[in-house]
């Protein structure tokens, strides 16, 4: 039993690949349609949005995907990333259990975000692009793009969903210090945002919603593409280096996974760090539970449907296969901003469907009662968004106390909450509401979604 409490690894051991979960899946994921001819859509298609190089990522059948130096180089900052047991988290639980956290708030965006954004910025400027538009929910996956649009002389102007944009104004100053642009969602900008505020003046906003405005300004500029923070398979791929550095750092310590905990919005975070312990798993060298959690105001796996669906809201996008709660859902403004999406990344949809992931959905009090309690025993404030892996990770560790099972728990803290603190400031005063979905208002997302 190892009583360390930081299991590092040096810059010389970070991997230099990025690892692709299709190859090693059962069956091939279900194909991108075009929503026009209902056909697959070819790098043609996406051209208009993406460089080349990630197109061919996006698709490929190959294993392993190479990590550019010039990457690698900037990933130095912070990579390799710190594996923590929580050693006083499980004692304040009384619990046998092991719980191991992946912690990627040590990046200079403070989440995982970068892991992405670092690489899009590097192939979109070797393609001769120079400007970036996104979208962003909590405002994590702007300021990561803003960053990293700095370091390869990008310009990045951001879509904010505006009940974020107005809970969180330090985002905003922090994006516009990595010089980046930004707006909150839905503006006066574009079509999109104004269709949507002609018939919604006071609408707080959603994910798809920023997505459409993004992608609207990006297809009307050649030297400006779209960069996406979540959901597509290019934006898991770069993130399974979590998962990776996490393999190696339980070796150092001689701990395998029981458990795997992630929460889940479009399910980078998720995907980066389950993926490659996946891999073992189908490969019989280990067989972790891995459990996704999402928020019960958002639950697009554990209530949503599993059918082609627009990965925006006016409909700009290619049809996608995911779980999904319908393009036109707006979800309650809860302050895991970066859960707020109405679908699931398809590769993770994919994984559901074949039975070798599980799912949960946490009301937001109960995760930031779990983020309190870890913050006061780790010392460290989380991001909403991972306070949902974290209220599943202590349901799990207090399973264990009554079962007395030794259980190794894994968990991915993807974010710090130092810019969420007037959310734990309106928990800590009672103030916090809870948000669940009702079937009702499921079925009634549900009924706007394409024919296909």
């Amino acid at each position: 039993m190892t009583s360390e409490t930081k299991i590092l690894l040096s810059e010389s051991e970070m991997p230099r690949n990025w690892y692709n979960l299709v190859p090693d899946l059962p069956s091939p994921p279900p194909p991108v349609l075009h929503p026009g001819t209902l056909q697959p859509v070819g790098p043609d298609d996406l051209a208009p949005l993406f460089p080349m190089a990630l197109i061919e990522q996006e698709v490929t059948t190959e294993r392993y995907v190479p990590i550019p130096e010039e990457v690698l180089d900037v990933y130095r900052l912070w990579r390799p990333s710190p594996l923590y047991r929580a050693h006083r988290l499980e004692k304040a639980l009384g619990t046998p259990a092991k719980i191991y956290y992946k912690y990627e708030g040590v990046s200079p965006a403070g989440s995982h975000k970068p892991n992405t954004a670092v690489p899009q910025a590097f192939y979109n400027a070797a393609a001769g692009i120079r400007r970036l538009t996104t979208e962003t929910g909590a405002g994590q996956w702007g300021t990561a793009l803003a960053f990293a649009g700095a370091q390869y002389g990008l310009d990045v102007e951001i879509w904010q969903v505006r009940a974020s944009y107005d809970q969180k104004p330090y985002r905003k100053i922090m994006i516009e210090t990595f010089g980046g642009i930004i707006h909150p969602s839905p503006s006066n900008l574009t079509d999109a945002g104004r269709k949507i505020l002609a018939e919604h003046p006071d609408s707080p906003g959603s994910l798809g919603i920023a997505i459409s405005e993004a992608v609207e300004v990006a297809a009307q500029h050649a030297d400006t593409n779209y960069a996406l923070g979540s959901v597509l398979n290019h934006v898991l791929l770069h993130q399974t280096i979590i998962g990776e550095e996490a393999l190696l750092q339980l070796a150092k310590v001689g701990d395998k996974p029981d458990v795997i905990v992630g929460c889940t919005g479009g399910g980078s975070n998720f995907g980066g760090l389950a993926f490659p312990f996946l891999r073992e798993k189908l490969a019989g060298t280990m067989n972790p539970t891995i459990r996704a959690v999402e928020p019960a105001s958002c639950p697009s796996l554990t209530k949503g449907v599993y059918a082609y669906d627009f990965g925006d809201t006016a409909g700009m996008t290619p049809l996608m296969k995911m779980h999904t709660l319908g393009h036109d859902f707006i979800p309650d403004p809860i302050h895991a901003g970066g859960l707020r999406y109405h679908g699931m990344s398809p590769l993770i949809s994919h994984v559901y469907e074949l039975g070798l992931m599980e799912a949960v959905a946490k009301t937001q009090k109960e995760c930031f009662e779990a983020g309190v309690t870890f913050a006061r025993t780790e010392g460290i404030i989380p991001a909403p968004e991972p306070t949902h892996a974290l209220a599943a990770c202590i349901e799990e560790a207090l399973r264990c106390k009554e079962t007395g099972e030794e259980k190794v728990i894994l968990t991915a803290l993807c974010g710090h909450g130092h810019l969420d603190l007037p959310a734990y400031g309106r928990f800590l005063a009672g103030d916090m509401v809870d948000h669940e979905l009702s079937t009702a208002a499921v079925e009634a997302a549900i009924a706007g979604l394409p024919r296909v």
